[in-house]
């Protein structure tokens, strides 16, 4: 039943899309005191990567990243946790074992979003589609399967043709039907690390299953994407392959950093990782291949890889169009379109790339569009942040040349001022020390406006 109450039409603002910069704005807007109406158009219109109706659905990895340390995706994941963001929130409840990376049961994760906002009083969700930008204040944050009829609105009302990109999802098996003979549990990062189930190929194993792979059939285009490329960050293992015949070895398949027990501590020739896809680890996800082989082709080629030869797919790989604006010229530092101060756009259709790098829009863009409603200027994280950084990048980048972007040190500026850095490790540790300092900074007249 839809809720009633404190929805208000001239106090609302309208958010479109459920997935994790959807839920994360709507969310941010609620805990202003602004109420929200939440459009998800699934289960009513389902996608073709989408199988439940869940908010915040992951449809690719189960990996939101690096966690801990100095790496770029652990400085905006803490960044985003100091603003009190839900979608991590939710991670650290529906956490699995991945070693330094942040990786979550994605059933028990979406289920959690799912709950929180359907309990919220100040969120009201909306099963149908919206096909046109309603009045008022309104966040889009449809991602990359946006409703056709609204990716053309958008496009034609925005000025600007959307440009496309593929991105692909990896199999996942169960991990019974692995053969733990032919098989190791370890990591590259150390031999007291057992995050990865590792699947070793010889060299003439390796050599069967690469000419297997590039000569097997794809999935194959429709008329209209037959001119989009595919996004460097997420390349099907086959596309990977075609490069060339060692390509993958210094890829998703190498060995370096492993010994396999099986051979004596020897390094295997190629090696297949395997990585908890479900708390209970029953679920494996094969890291890295992502695939457009047709699913009787997946199963065929994997099945080659020695510990898979006799593998239950629960999912096979799958690839969709994804579609994302030229927000260089659309879009302000706080995520409004310079056609319409009170249209947000967020996630990942702003030309982010990854789970967490989307919520952080959906984030900025819920709290601008709350602070709008409640006549306050628009809030923008310092550019010295990974969060202000990755917006200054989708707002300043060439708009001739723009291309999807993963949260990464190269954005972050180095000081004239400062002398050169030591080592890589000394200049991440004073680019992250600044960053959540002036962040903490910024954020401070920010929160007191959160209830």
């Amino acid at each position: 039943m839809p809720k009633t109450g404190p929805f208000e039409a001239d106090r609302s603002v309208t958010v479109i899309g459920g997935g994790l910069a959807g839920s994360e704005a709507a969310w941010q807007i609620a805990r202003r005191g602004v109420p929200v109406r939440l459009y998800e158009m699934r289960p009513t219109v389902m996608t073709p990567a989408h199988v439940t109706g869940n908010l915040a659905e992951l449809v690719c990895s189960n990996s939101l990243g690096g966690d801990g340390g100095l790496s770029p995706a652990a400085l905006l994941k803490d960044e985003l946790r100091r603003a009190g963001s839900l979608i991590l929130a939710a991670a650290e409840v529906s956490r699995v074992e991945a070693g330094g990376a942040l990786a979550v049961d994605r059933e028990r994760f979406s289920a959690e979003v799912t709950r929180r906002i359907l309990e919220h009083p100040g969120i009201e969700v909306v099963r149908e589609p919206v096909t046109a930008l309603p009045p008022g204040p309104v966040v889009v944050a449809t991602g990359p399967l946006t409703h056709a009829a609204l990716s053309q609105h958008l496009a034609e009302f925005l000025g600007e043709r959307n440009l496309a990109f593929f991105d692909a999802a990896a199999p996942i098996v169960t991990a019974e039907s692995v053969d733990m003979s032919r098989a190791f549990w370890g990591s590259r990062e150390g031999e007291d690390r057992a995050d990865y189930l590792n699947c070793p190929l010889t060299k003439e194993e390796y050599e069967r299953f690469y000419e297997a792979l590039i000569t097997a059939e794809q999935h194959p285009r429709h008329d209209f994407e037959q001119d989009v490329a595919f996004f460097e960050g997420c390349l099907p293992i086959e596309e990977l392959a075609r490069r060339g015949k060692k390509t993958p070895l210094f890829g998703p398949m190498k060995p370096v950093g492993l010994k396999n027990p099986l051979e004596g501590g020897r390094r295997p020739y190629a090696v297949v990782q395997l990585r908890k896809d479900n708390a209970t680890g029953s679920l494996l996800n094969l890291v890295g291949f992502q695939t457009n082989l047709r699913w009787g082709e997946q199963k065929r080629v994997f099945s080659l890889i020695p510990a898979l030869a006799h593998a239950e797919f629960v999912r096979y790989g799958v690839m969709h169009r994804n579609t994302y604006l030229c927000s260089p010229r659309i879009l302000s530092p706080d995520l409004s379109a310079h056609k319409r101060r009170d249209l947000w756009i967020a996630g990942q259709i702003t030309g982010v790339e990854g789970y967490v790098e989307s919520s952080a829009m959906g984030l900025l863009a819920g709290i601008n569009a709350a602070r709008w409603r409640r006549g306050l200027p628009a809030w923008v994280p310092p550019r010295e942040t990974m969060w202000g950084a990755l917006v200054y990048y989708i707002t300043h980048a060439d708009p001739d040349h723009f291309q999807p972007m993963n949260a990464n040190y190269g954005l972050l500026p180095w000081p004239e001022a400062w002398p050169a850095p030591g080592s890589k490790q000394e200049r991440r540790e004073r680019l992250r020390q600044r960053a959540l300092e002036r962040l903490e900074a910024a954020l401070g007249e920010e929160m007191a406006c959160v209830g």
